[in-house]
């Protein structure tokens, strides 16, 4: 886990698919240790939207994917703490144009320099912003192994590595090296987890951006007081499958009072900890 945390720590300063890699094969070579490291691989999709873009609704539906390991904290496995690596794809997108006042103001988003003179306005896109991640969240996760679910809370820092932008059908010259956007995501982090069967769970997660990805100035006038500014924030929701790689189950044997069995049909095998 130390490997994970210094190579996070110099992201910015390397090859993004290079250190990827490289972390990706730390999280999954730290499952040999043992149980108490459970190994999984991610895939789902993102429903987002980015705040403060005057696009609402979570209508960018985007991919997300990756891998984690999960560190047991207790021995009897209901405490943990997860660290992923993912791939992640956020934005917003509307299917009709927005209504724009030229008489009033003329915000920088709208002007001749910031869109793209070698693209031709299409209406396939109207409204659409296409920002991905790669992303490290670290999660505290509490499992109930009575109902096999588990809630997690934590924080996320995602390095952006694509952005595309389009407004009422014109691609503007939106990039990573634009600097339109912030190149790096600081996010809260909330989840629960559902177990289908043995290491395959289903999971919910909702985040949302802790500082701004984007600072917007609208300026009326020239005059201070007519500048109106806006902090556009990722906000999004994640249904994904988890698949433990390493996970062990054994069934479930604790009964009731009444000689019925209490809780899931199978549950996590603790006996790692007898050593």
């Amino acid at each position: 886990m130390r490997i994970v945390f210094f190579v996070s720590l110099h992201f910015y300063y390397f090859d993004m698919k290079k250190l990827a890699l490289l972390i990706l094969c730390c999280l999954l070579l730290n499952c040999s240790y043992g149980q108490r490291f459970i190994g999984s691989v991610i895939a789902g999709a993102n429903a987002s939207q980015v705040e403060g873009d005057d696009v609402r609704g979570y209508k960018k539906i985007g991919f997300v994917g990756g891998a984690s390991v999960m560190v047991a904290l207790d021995k009897k496995m209901q405490w943990f703490l997860t660290v992923e690596l993912l791939y992640s794809q956020k934005g917003s997108r509307s299917s009709t144009t927005r209504a724009f006042d030229t008489t009033n103001y003329a915000p920088a988003m709208f002007l001749d320099v910031d869109r793209d003179a070698n693209y031709v306005p299409s209406s396939k896109y109207k409204c659409r912003l296409d920002l991905d991640y790669v992303e490290v969240p670290i999660l505290f996760h509490f499992e109930d192994w009575h109902s096999g679910c588990a809630i997690g809370l934590g924080f996320a820092w995602g390095r952006l590595v694509r952005a595309k932008e389009w407004y009422n059908g014109m691609k503007r010259t939106t990039s990573i090296y634009s600097g339109t956007y912030r190149t790096s995501d600081w996010s809260f982090v909330a989840d629960l987890k559902f177990m289908i069967y043995k290491g395959l769970k289903l999971e919910l997660r909702w985040q949302y951006s802790l500082r701004p990805i984007r600072n917007f100035v609208i300026e009326y006038s020239s005059s201070a007081q007519n500048t109106e500014y806006k902090k556009q924030m990722n906000n999004l929701f994640s249904l994904r499958l988890v698949y433990s790689i390493n996970e062990k189950f054994v069934e479930n044997t604790r009964e009731n009072k009444r000689g019925q069995r209490q809780g899931v049909k199978w549950v996590r095998d603790t006996s790692i900890f007898d050593d």
